[in-house]
């Protein structure tokens, strides 16, 4: 039995808190804004009970402090459910339900609506703040970011209901993508029902700002979560509403959604529509040239359109062919996108194993679930899981239960 609580003070020190009534007047304010209660506090007394060897399961609206203040939830703060307690951790997403409340409450937050002078340059400010969001997601993962991205959105729509003119329609634009990151997160930490919802977030601030290729983004966002679900017919659906006017679309958006709509044919094993789609998507990224903050990708992944010929070549079982594009596409990666590596890698991997190269599959398979574990990634975990299925022909083998090896640690984070 450990002596005290060392996530809960690792995590204080990070914040700067070097004794616990710092941290319990922190705490407080960050449950104060996040509750809207100002009768709410949590005593130092509390905090020493948290940092002790026994801390319990904090009621809901200390959980809800908690992750408004470190933007995780208790389970990753050293508390330890009670028995029957469903924490929601399916799929290896370790984000509580209680969690998702408190962090979805930030689209659902009633705000002041009189209007007031906001100044424009603000949304330069978010905009320059995104950018460093999507570096830190390429290094951190999810779990990390979640909180503090989700914050900055509530800012960000507290402004727009005291906004007018330009200004209000540029801050509908920037929260939109901030919506969209926030849904891209907890796609990526394995939670889709979260995803979906802020998908819809994201869809209904693009409406609302009447601009087109948001319009057309936010379309393409719902189609990712719809591909992670293995809806083919329904990413199809999507993109072609999404194209439905494509002469008035931004040449990234359409990029966006021709890529998408071939992972939707991938997943209805259609090859030739596959390489149709990402061959017309590969004519028009050279003129992809707008200063727009949000879904660059296509400019900032090396090698965007080959993984994701790649990624559907994988699906439709074309091994060798998608073993070659990997080969290709992880030479240029850069030590930056440690996460992305690691999702390429597990699927590298995948073709590997469909090539019928077992000794290779581990091989590569090693890397990546190291990646796994730094990350906390489900998205890489389900990648992973899909490489377990394709080696269950050599899982009696001594290569079998090698793999087994390489990806126990990745078994015992999710």
């Amino acid at each position: 039995m450990p002596e005290n609580n060392d996530r809960l003070r690792a995590a204080r020190l990070r914040r700067g808190w070097r004794s616990q009534e710092a941290a319990a007047r922190g705490v407080t304010a960050a449950g104060k804004e996040a509750l809207n209660d100002l009768s709410f506090e949590v005593a130092p007394r509390t905090w020493r009970r948290w940092e002790s060897a026994k801390p319990g399961w904090p009621r809901e609206d200390y959980a809800t402090a908690l992750h408004a203040a470190f933007g995780v939830g208790p389970e990753r703060l050293g508390f330890v459910a009670p028995d029957g307690l469903d924490l929601d951790e399916d799929d290896g997403v370790d984000v509580s339900r209680r969690t998702l409340v408190a962090v979805t409450a930030a689209a659902l937050t009633a705000g002041p609506v009189a209007p007031r002078h906001v100044d424009p340059a603000l949304i330069g400010y978010f905009q320059q703040q995104l950018e460093g969001h999507y570096r830190a997601d390429m290094l951190l993962g999810p779990h990390d970011l979640i909180g503090t991205v989700s914050e900055q959105y509530k800012l960000i729509d507290n402004l727009v209901r005291t906004s007018a003119g330009e200004t209000r329609r540029g801050l509908l634009r920037v929260g939109a993508a901030y919506a969209a990151l926030v849904g891209w997160l907890y796609q990526d930490a394995g939670d889709l029902g979260a995803a979906a919802f802020w998908r819809g977030v994201t869809q209904e601030i693009a409406l609302r700002s009447r601009d087109v290729h948001l319009i057309g983004y936010s379309l393409v966002n719902h189609a990712q979560v719809r591909t992670d679900l293995g809806d083919g017919l329904g990413v199809v659906d999507l993109c072609e509403a999404a194209l439905e006017d494509a002469s008035g679309l931004a040449p990234k958006v359409r990029v966006m959604a021709l890529q998408q709509q071939a992972h939707g044919a991938s997943l209805l094993q259609d090859r030739t529509a596959v390489d149709r789609l990402i061959d017309e998507a590969g004519g028009l990224i050279g003129r992809v040239d707008d200063d727009l903050p949000w879904g660059n990708a296509c400019r900032r992944t090396p090698g965007y359109l080959e993984v994701q010929r790649a990624t559907c070549y994988g699906r439709l079982g074309l091994g060798e062919e998608a073993g070659a594009l990997w080969t290709q596409v992880l030479a240029g990666v850069p030590t930056t996108a440690r996460r992305d590596r690691g999702v390429y890698l597990a699927r590298h991997a995948s073709a590997a194993a469909a090539a019928r190269q077992p000794d290779e599959a581990v091989e590569i398979a090693r890397e990546a679930a190291t990646i796994a574990v730094e990350t906390g990634s489900a998205r890489m975990r389900r990648e992973l899981g899909t490489l377990e299925r394709a080696m269950r022909p050599w899982q009696d083998a001594p290569i079998g239960r090698d793999l087994s090896e390489v990806l126990a640690p990745v078994v015992e984070r999710g």
